[in-house]
């Protein structure tokens, strides 16, 4: 079955709720429907080292999640906005993950290569597009390929005060994008991994 793994990149540790763990779940949900599995990890909930390397040492939890991510077809990358950027956290999963270029398959691909990403982002400030232009960028470079209309997002009116998860329902256009970015995550998952990249040249 086709898999996909959530990185929840909230600020807020469990229990706190958190918008970007439900537009995460929503996503999972969708994804759901088309035959995809998915699992969510709150990255904050675990000691996640900085630095780019696979393993950083001592407490490091990065390897477990990043074994969840290798063992994923799907990776979304949910974030909220902070003074319209991805949380730090984010940025810090993109900074680790940059450690697969270094780790490649049989066929001497980066080990990403074949994997689909997809991004999430909730806040009550302007940023979406930039935080999901930043994401995929990062995710490319790493070996993820992005499907059509590969995100969702919801940000309130300017200077807003709500959260996502406070809403009474799922605006339609949200849902629309969600489903919309998961049929097709879902599809180009599955195109992957019948017919995967070719070989790449031997170094």
């Amino acid at each position: 079955m086709t898999k996909a793994l959530a990185l929840v990149c909230t600020l807020k540790p469990s229990p706190a709720p958190s918008s970007s763990d439900v537009l995460a779940r929503q996503v999972l949900g969708a994804l759901d429907r088309y035959g995809v599995a998915g699992d969510v990890i709150r990255v904050v909930d675990h000691d996640v080292a900085p630095g780019v390397e696979r393993d950083m040492g001592g407490a490091d939890e990065w390897p477990r999640i990043a074994d969840a991510v290798e063992a994923a077809d799907i990776l979304l990358i949910s974030t909220p906005t902070w003074l319209g950027h991805m949380s730090s956290v984010a940025q810090r999963v993109l900074e680790r993950l940059n450690a697969e270029l270094s780790q490649t398959d049989d066929a001497n691909r980066p080990a990403m290569v074949g994997k689909v990403g997809m991004c999430a982002v909730v806040g009550n400030e302007d940023g979406a597009h930039k935080i999901i232009a930043d994401v995929f960028q990062g995710l490319n470079d790493i070996g993820f390929t992005i499907g059509a209309q590969g995100s969702t997002y919801w940000n309130d009116e300017a200077m807003g005060g709500r959260d996502y998860a406070d809403l009474d329902g799922t605006p339609t256009a949200v849902a629309t994008a969600t489903e919309s970015a998961a049929r097709n995550a879902a599809h180009l998952a599955k195109l992957l991994a019948g017919a995967g990249y070719p070989d790449y040249p031997s170094k």
